[in-house]
């Protein structure tokens, strides 16, 4: 069976582990990243042969960049699939899956979850907005790199979904931290106070991984949603509180906030 060629535009932190697993899995990859060369990854300038795009670039600017630099090809290739894997406003995803449609280019968002460490080990979490039947034509590529897809309404939502979920994350991280300190301050020690815990009804993964996590994103994270929410007039308190204690949640004060 041929494999469909995967154009991997950004091989940073996400992008890096996501296009290795899929050249590990046989998939034919192509690689556009000025900075960066990966093993059996094609470094190309441009990615107008590729079957699927994931885009995993930074920002709404970088994503609108290479969306409009593929649709401008010569020949933009009818059928191709882009997927924006980066966490930007869902109207920004929106607006390129109109310009994409007009070339007969399928546009989905697929909002990645789970962090590097899921990307590494194949186990991201994929929110999707679009087609479902497009997303049904990816599926091999999706087994590659995650555990599940969920396609939640049309391009836009995958970015929602993402959005909603990271306000719970950076809720959740706050949360736990502060109270494991004031457990300490009475002299409860909170890595046991954990084990503890995982047995109750506030069990989750963060919970269970937070030392292995790095805190990398918060700040974007919640200004997207913030962003988000302020074009919907919707006010987030619990998001404007865990970006103004988050600074003070770093890897090196968990770990230690955890040693038995």
């Amino acid at each position: 069976m041929n494999r469909p060629v995967v154009g991997v535009a950004g091989l940073g932190a996400m992008g890096r582990p996501i296009a290795t697993r899929l050249a590990a899995h046989g998939f034919p990859v192509l690689g556009l990243d000025p900075h960066v060369t990966l093993a059996g990854v094609r470094r190309v300038d441009r990615l107008d042969a590729a079957d699927l795009v994931l885009v995993v670039v930074p920002t709404d600017d970088d994503v609108t960049a290479v969306v409009t630099d593929l649709l401008a090809a010569p020949h933009p290739r009818p059928g191709q699939v882009v997927a924006i894997c980066s966490s930007v406003r869902p109207e920004t995803c929106r607006s390129l899956a109109g310009a994409a449609a007009e070339h007969g280019v399928d546009l989905l968002d697929v909002a990645l979850t789970g962090g590097i460490r899921g990307a590494e080990g194949g186990t991201l979490n994929l929110l999707v907005g679009g087609d479902p039947a497009v997303a049904t034509r990816l599926e091999d590529v999706f087994a590659v790199i995650a555990s599940g897809y969920h396609v939640l309404g049309p391009v836009g939502a995958g970015q929602v979904g993402k959005a909603a979920g990271n306000l719970i994350h950076w809720a959740e991280i706050v949360a736990i931290v502060e109270s494991f300190r004031l457990a300490e301050a009475y002299g409860v020690k909170p890595a046991a106070l954990r084990d503890a815990l995982q047995q109750g009804g506030t069990d989750s993964r963060t919970l269970r991984e937070l030392e292995l996590m790095k805190f990398t994103w918060w700040a974007k994270d919640i200004d997207v949603a913030a962003a988000m929410a302020a074009a919907a007039g919707e006010h987030l308190p619990v998001a404007e509180l865990s970006r103004r204690l988050m600074p003070a949640v770093t890897v090196d004060s968990v770990r230690e906030l955890l040693t038995p």
